[in-house]
């Protein structure tokens, strides 16, 4: 299997994407596929069981050390996914950046430097960038 850039796969995207050029095609799609990765999530706990999601409040105060904060945050997930689970996931969240992918060729926007421009925020900026 040979790895390929974001580029290179925005490029595939835009040769194959015959039915939905439409930018509200495109953004319907975006949201769909969104919605799809969240439902197979959703599946992976109540119809699977694989993961549990135990969510409660992370107990955070603004006078916490953000060290101790850091160490305190929790996922809210016991377990990792079986590996049904983590093909349908994986192959949900493939749909979904094929319509980013779809929506950045539209918007005439390249996601590598979208992720740039992400990652070099982050840096500058790091715990503080509250995205």
């Amino acid at each position: 299997m040979s790895a390929h850039t974001l580029q290179e796969f925005q490029q595939q995207v835009s040769e194959l994407l015959l039915r939905h050029r439409s930018l509200l095609d495109v953004v319907t799609k975006f949201s769909q596929s969104n919605a799809s990765v969240n439902r197979a999530v959703s599946k992976a706990i109540t119809e699977c069981g694989c993961i549990e999601l135990n969510a409660k409040h992370q107990g955070f105060s603004e006078e916490m050390p953000l060290d101790i904060a850091m160490r305190q945050s929790k996922s809210h997930m016991d377990g990792e996914l079986c590996e049904n689970c983590k093909d349908a996931v994986r192959s949900e969240l493939g749909k979904n950046l094929f319509y980013m992918s779809a929506l950045g060729n539209a918007l005439g926007i390249n996601l590598e430097d979208a992720v740039a421009k992400e990652s070099d925020k982050c840096s500058t900026l790091g715990l503080f960038n509250m995205t």
